[in-house]
């Protein structure tokens, strides 16, 4: 298989370091958020509305809040969390997606393109997912047709979505050597030796 070509500035090969150098990437509260609307997401799928209905309602309400939170995070937050460093013009994302297919994608330090455009689909579906689920409490969608279409349809795009998104996710962490699954655990990622963030040094952690 062809080695990326790390053409991404923060993003330039490592020479046989014993112990990468570390920066932070993903603040807490983004890391909070990821993993919130993870568990969100599962206890919402296991605890159907017929069987659960006040448990499915309130972790739908909460995803709802999580990404409502997300959102204004993306404009005031920290570099990495901003939609301004993760959310491109949809050509890049394809031509990142050409990039990959022929394993020649760069390392990015933050989203890659593919993945921050996934960060918004996921987003989406989660506030679809949560709103066609509120109206159907309400007594004037209640038992409306459509509305339990839009709402099943929402949910079982989410779940594809989250299964591609743990393929490119697993994609990733094997063409570039590293675990970003530990990544969104523990918000570090690792550092090209001679590199710097365009906003300035990098905050290294010592190992």
């Amino acid at each position: 298989m062809p080695k990326p070509v790390k053409t991404d500035p923060t993003c330039r090969a490592e020479t046989g370091a014993r112990h990468p150098r570390m920066a932070r990437v993903w603040d807490p509260l983004v890391r909070i958020f990821h993993w919130s609307l993870v568990g969100s997401f599962a206890i919402a799928w296991f605890s159907p509305v017929w069987r659960n209905g006040t448990l499915h309602h309130w972790v739908g309400y909460l995803a709802a809040a999580l990404v409502l939170i997300r959102v204004i995070w993306g404009f005031v937050g920290p570099r990495h969390a901003r939609f301004a460093d993760f959310v491109k013009h949809p050509a890049h994302v394809l031509g990142y997606l050409a990039a990959m297919a022929r394993g020649r994608e760069p390392r990015h330090m933050g989203h890659n393109p593919a993945g921050g455009a996934m960060v918004l689909a996921l987003m989406a579906g989660m506030v679809g997912s949560a709103v066609t689920g509120w109206m159907m409490t309400t007594d004037r969608y209640f038992g409306v047709a459509w509305v339990e279409t839009a709402h099943w349809l929402a949910v079982h795009a989410m779940l594809a979505l989250i299964l591609l998104h743990l393929a490119g996710v697993a994609l990733a962490s094997l063409r570039h050597r590293e675990n970003l699954v530990m990544s969104m655990i523990t918000g570090r990622k690792r550092v090209e030796d001679g590199v710097q963030e365009p906003s300035g040094m990098v905050r290294e952690i010592t190992q």
